[in-house]
């Protein structure tokens, strides 16, 4: 997406002549030049990775009874050894993607190996340790290689980790495992560092809000609700007004951080729809949202689409909801429109100030 909507721009900026064929070529040229940037044939390893893999696990379940056991393990073993050994002669050569497709293959056959033993052993045990040794095992491999597939591979299977402990405590509290999210944030967040593989901290995102939305369950006060809407709006605010200090920082490092901020606040927001209905309380509730998403798109609207689409959605949701619920007649829904227009009038000229305010200290500003 972003390279399509760069060579489109600087078609435009060619032809308007603000720069010279040769410099847009030469841009275009360094991002494909970059390990991030996209590439088919990567993707058809990764996906020829994947589906190898899921045979592997597929085989493994099968459980040939015609096989020995010591040929069962024995050749899941040699296996992982082929595969990494593999990984590193293409590491040496160069050819990292095909590297990265060989470790996925090795990390599946890992967790195969972890299934298959404890399968003809019949060893005690549960899912939840079993999951927790695979992401062990697959986040040191990503950090030997600095394997960029290997840390994405090691975010999916935090979820799985997770999924396991909620299935063998109930989906109840249980001491130092219930902080399983915040320790495999730290490990993804440390390897997506190491490794260069920035989309690996979409799980920890993840991972924190659907944390934060267990805890919610535990108890279902308020209070927490309360707390989401308050903590997701400050950091909003933190991430993206053009005073603060961190803004810059997070809008080049961690973009992502503002979107995944504005969606726990309006989960908060969501949470608490669901508990005040009628009066007052649900006021208060429409003029927040609305306020929120407002200030989304006059804060971030302009450069974070996702952030912009979001607001959008929640300001339609929320205008749909009220008029659902509050409203009883078509001249009454016909008047709170009206109303509400001319509300979001007035807040579209304020914000419009703002935005002139902002760019016009950024411009003092600038060196």
């Amino acid at each position: 997406m972003y390279r399509g909507r760069l060579k489109r721009d600087l078609e435009i900026w060619v032809e308007k002549r603000l720069i010279s064929q040769t410099v847009a070529d030469a841009l275009l040229k360094d991002v494909d030049s970059r390990r991030s940037s996209f590439s088919i044939g990567g993707v058809l390893m990764v996906l020829a990775a994947v589906l190898i893999a899921a045979s592997i696990l597929l085989l493994v379940a099968a459980n040939w009874e015609a096989i020995p056991r010591l040929v069962k393990v024995g050749g899941i073993i040699a296996l992982i050894w082929v595969f990494y050994l593999l990984a590193a002669v293409m590491f040496s050569r160069g050819a990292d993607r095909l590297a990265g497709a060989l470790l996925l293959l090795g990390a599946a056959s890992f967790g195969g190996a972890i299934a298959l033993i404890g399968q003809l052993y019949h060893l005690s045990g549960d899912a939840f340790d079993a999951m927790l040794l695979w992401f062990a095992m697959t986040a040191l491999s990503a950090a030997a290689f600095r394997s960029q597939a290997l840390t994405v591979m090691a975010g999916l299977l935090s979820f799985a980790v997770a999924a396991a402990f909620l299935d063998q405590f109930d989906a109840e509290w249980h001491g130092l495992y219930s902080w399983w999210p915040v320790l495999a944030g730290v490990v993804i967040g440390v390897l997506s560092v190491w490794t260069g593989a920035d989309r690996a901290r979409h799980c920890i995102y993840l991972l924190f809000i659907g944390w934060f939305c267990w805890i919610y369950s535990l108890s279902t006060d308020i209070e927490v609700a309360i707390a989401f809407v308050i903590a997701g709006s400050l950091a909003f605010v933190v991430a993206t007004l053009p005073v603060s200090p961190v803004a810059v920082f997070l809008r080049r490092h961690e973009p992502a951080f503002a979107f995944y901020a504005l969606v726990l606040a309006l989960i908060g927001l969501a949470l608490l729809h669901a508990e005040w209905q009628e009066g007052l309380p649900l006021a208060v509730l429409a003029v927040t949202t609305i306020a929120l998403a407002l200030v989304a798109l006059a804060l971030e609207g302009r450069d974070n689409g996702a952030v912009r689409f979001l607001a959008y959605g929640a300001f339609a949701v929320e205008v749909l909801y009220l008029s659902y619920v509050t409203i009883d007649s078509i001249l009454g829904t016909s008047t709170f429109f009206l109303l509400a227009g001319l509300v979001v009038a007035v807040l579209a000229g304020i914000v419009v100030k703002l935005e002139k305010l902002f760019a016009k200290r950024a411009g003092e500003t600038t060196p």
